[in-house]
């Protein structure tokens, strides 16, 4: 495919093996192995891959890192404790993790990211090379976003910033989330758009395209669509990714993003 995107920025790998988290808000009953997700990416020519670290399981990233170790076309983000001292992290970075995932979307109150452990943890990430992939919504993107800047750790926001239903407050967020990328450290995924609806997508889409920027953009599937498995495909995904970005040329400097926050820009053609 021409214009198949050159990284699948937004995924999860599993199998029924893997035990759940106590907190796990749903509960897969199948196996999404890496073999079959790298069997998507190929069937769409999509040539890279970024496993995103799923709250739903508690195995201590142990699948994930067996992955990465089988399959040098990946990297992936991991879950840990706040505690995570500097040579574990690099020991992870070494293996193919590219950040830590903080997974606050659910969480009534926020952490202190100025006082410990956080304080620490966020700087052993910027030490490390790491980023923060954060999952939070609208009404907490104003608070966390600033925090974060002030940490100076490189920051993903997933799923165009998880925009709220209400127009106030996702117009808010998406302002957080526009300033934080004036910072040159966050950038910003266009991932899991069926989760939301059309018109919502289209618009936070639209905003981050023309204030943004194509340099602070990354695309990713979220297969195997956790909760959305009757009801969305592979193909639709790209098929949304196409029409909310129509552009063949912005998507093409999305693909320079990626290749170049996740690979260093190894393997571009």
């Amino acid at each position: 495919m021409a214009e198949a995107p050159a990284v699948d920025a937004h995924a999860h790998v599993f199998t029924r093996s893997m035990p759940f988290a106590a907190d796990a808000h749903a509960r897969p009953d199948y196996d999404y192995p890496a073999e079959a997700w790298l069997a998507d990416l190929d069937r769409h020519g999509i040539a890279y891959g970024v496993i995103a670290a799923a709250s739903l399981f508690d195995d201590g990233n142990a699948y994930t890192l067996a992955t990465l170790a089988r399959h040098p076309r990946l990297r992936a983000t991991v879950l840990v404790p706040p505690e995570t001292d500097s040579a574990t992290l690099r020991d992870m970075a070494n293996l193919g993790v590219v950040g830590v995932r903080l997974i606050w979307r659910r969480r009534a109150a926020l952490p202190a990211l100025d006082a410990e452990p956080w304080r620490g943890m966020l700087r052993r990430l910027a030490d490390t090379g790491l980023h923060v992939e954060l999952l939070a919504g609208s009404a907490q993107l104003p608070i966390l976003l600033p925090r974060l800047a002030d940490a100076d750790v490189r920051v993903v926001v997933d799923h165009f910033g998880v925009p709220s239903r209400d127009p106030f407050e996702r117009s808010a967020g998406t302002g957080a989330l526009l300033r934080a990328v004036d910072t040159g450290r966050v950038w910003v995924k266009i991932s899991a758009g069926f989760r939301i609806d059309h018109a919502t997508a289209a618009e936070v889409a639209g905003r981050l395209l023309t204030q943004a920027g194509p340099e602070r953009l990354l695309w990713g599937s979220d297969a195997p669509f956790v909760n959305h498995e009757a009801g969305v495909t592979y193909a639709d995904t790209l098929d949304l990714y196409h029409r909310l970005v129509p552009d063949p040329a912005t998507r093409a400097a999305i693909d320079r993003t990626a290749l170049a926050l996740y690979f260093n820009s190894e393997g571009m053609p």
